[in-house]
């Protein structure tokens, strides 16, 4: 099942449309879609496709002469001494291919560039002095992202400057994501995204014909379960020192959010741990957040764990091992499904959704304003001399207009309190001459309240079964 990247797969067809070289680089970290969106693209289209192993470089080079013969319809395989031999036939090829575009994939490239470490250089050279006057796309695609923004998209890097455009694969955001599972209630899209996240494999793995209480189960709380260790695998596969990181995020689950605390908790000197963070900032799966407004460097920053899937597993699969070792996954998984902790921490999901249904509404042209700017916000306010938080908050600082937004997954809500509660917020954050708000809600609002509001263009009610209308999957 192949769901959305309308956007990459035009960025594609539009390289290979032209008439001249193109090189796309195509990053992300392991299960988001990368191979998947290749595949779509070339779907009717032929393509030197080879997917390095991590072997020798003699070993690889061989396999790549293997995908180089039977491309080119050679019965035998072609020998290459080395990969500079290889690189120029290709070149040769293309110089003298007078058809279609010549389509060259190179994928987990990185396996092939850490066989061998001169590959980037042959490519530099083959490229300035062969591909770029040739009709010729070529895609190198990696998971190891620190090495694809190093070693390939860096200023260090042979192939710097040489990309004509790259693709940073990122999970779906909740309205693609909820295409696995159409057939569910809204309410089951929110509980299966504020689980799996956007993650594409994950969600590939959810059966139909199972409770969202019972996928869980089956997955995640079951030790033969397919996405039981997948959070520690993933950080094995993408990382040294996989236990300092695993380490890193369990203190953030269990509420230490600024670096003080985290080095404290996982007992490592506060000094050593930025480059620990960054790199788990760079797989985004984990942000350091700042009241809407602030600067990167406020005080009043915290860290937390981005990413749905992880997020969830680090909560409830990885306290609880012991419990899912001995059998007893099905019933905590059912018993942690009805608690008041998930309950919450389907609410913070929640609150990410509606960031992403404010962008995906101004994409289809019905939010009343450009959200240039957008996040949450937390502080004092002077009125009321307490601690306060705006949910949502989004601006567009050029036409002084601001969106407030209050995120309620409750099945019960107060609605003028909710309402209120929400305008003495109001001028929190100066600067605005405009303030539009806004209410989400897990069930639609009374038609008492709408009645009231209905004229008003500056009130925006938007219950959970309004996030996932068709309309907002178009683009104006």
């Amino acid at each position: 099942m192949f769901v959305g990247r309308q956007q990459e797969l035009t960025a594609l067809n539009r390289m290979y449309d032209s008439d001249r070289f193109e090189m796309m680089v195509i990053y992300g970290r392991r299960r988001v879609g990368k191979t998947a969106l290749i595949d779509r693209f070339l779907a009717r289209r032929k393509a030197l496709y080879f997917t390095a192993r991590q072997q020798n470089s003699q070993l690889v080079l061989r396999s790549f002469s293997a995908a180089m013969s039977e491309y080119f319809g050679y019965p035998d395989v072609l020998n290459f001494g080395t990969w500079s031999n290889a690189i120029d036939y290709l070149v040769k090829q293309a110089q003298q291919n007078t058809g279609e575009k010549l389509v060259i994939v190179f994928d987990e490239f990185p396996y092939a560039a850490e066989a061998e470490p001169s590959l980037p250089s042959t490519l530099q050279i083959a490229i300035d002095h062969g591909f770029k006057d040739t009709n010729t796309m070529l895609i190198l695609s990696g998971s190891n992202q620190g090495f694809m923004e190093n070693r390939v998209l860096g200023y260090k890097s042979p192939l710097y400057g040489r990309r004509t455009g790259q693709l940073r694969m990122q999970p779906f955001d909740y309205l693609d994501a909820s295409e696995f599972i159409a057939s569910c209630s809204p309410q089951d899209k929110v509980l299966y995204y504020a689980t799996f996240g956007g993650t594409p494999y994950y969600l590939a793995q959810l059966r139909p014909d199972l409770t969202y209480e019972e996928n869980v189960a089956s997955l995640c709380f079951n030790k033969t379960g397919l996405l039981y260790e997948e959070p520690m695998m993933l950080l094995r596969e993408e990382l040294k020192s996989p236990a300092i990181y695993d380490s890193i995020l369990q203190a953030i689950s269990n509420g230490c959010n600024t670096s003080k605390v985290i080095a404290e908790r996982i007992g490592i000197e506060q000094t050593s741990l930025p480059f620990y963070m960054k790199t788990l900032e760079g797989l985004r799966l984990i942000e350091k957040a700042v009241p809407f407004g602030e600067k990167p460097t406020s005080r009043k920053s915290h860290v937390h764990i981005v990413d749905p899937f992880f997020a969830y597993w680090y909560h409830f699969v990885a306290p609880n091992v012991t419990l899912i070792e001995t059998g007893n996954g099905e019933r905590l998984a059912q018993r942690i499904a009805q608690s008041g902790p998930f309950a919450t921490y389907v609410g913070q999901q929640f609150e990410s959704m509606c960031q992403q249904w404010v962008l995906r509404s101004f994409g289809a042209g019905t939010l009343p304003l450009m959200p240039t700017q957008i996040g949450k916000w937390w502080g004092n306010n002077p009125m009321k001399r307490e601690e306060t938080d705006i949910d949502l908050v989004a601006a567009d600082p050029a036409e002084k207009h601001i969106l407030l937004g209050e995120c309620k997954w409750r099945n019960r809500v107060d609605e003028t309190e909710m309402i209120e509660a929400l305008r003495e917020r109001i001028g929190l954050i100066g600067g605005y001459r405009k303030t539009t708000l806004a209410f989400f809600t897990k069930n639609p609002m009374h038609e008492a309240t709408l009645a009231k509001y209905r004229n008003d263009p500056d009130m925006l009610f938007v219950p959970v079964k309004d996030m996932f209308e068709e309309v907002l999957k178009r683009k104006v």
